[in-house]
């Protein structure tokens, strides 16, 4: 993921970044994003870098259609009985729980 761009909001730059990384056909209606939470991570590639990490949910479909950009190689599910040690310590400790909470992910 990027980061918020001089004169962008933090949803100008997820609703980006979601295109960049699902391209642009994906289609995300604005009314639809909820802002869930935000913190700062010592990012996990590099323990001297600290991160401002903006959480959304999306609360309907996502309509469109979800291609591979060319910033990823393939699109990846991630389930809560898969191995947790590729994740950083707020995937595994704050967003999945929290997404588990709401029923979000099950």
């Amino acid at each position: 993921m990027g980061s918020v761009e001089k004169g962008e909001i933090p949803l100008q730059a997820a609703i980006r970044e979601c295109h960049e990384e699902l391209g642009e056909k994906a289609i995300f209606d604005k009314s639809k994003i909820e802002f869930v939470m935000d913190f700062i991570e010592t990012a996990t590639s590099d323990p001297n870098l600290k991160i401002h990490m903006y959480i959304f949910r999306y609360n309907g479909v996502l309509e469109g259609e979800l291609t591979i950009s060319n910033e990823i190689e393939r699109f990846m599910w991630f389930g809560v009985d898969d191995d947790t040690s590729i994740l950083s310590n707020t995937l595994k400790n704050k967003i999945i729980p929290y997404a588990l909470e709401q029923g979000l992910i099950y």
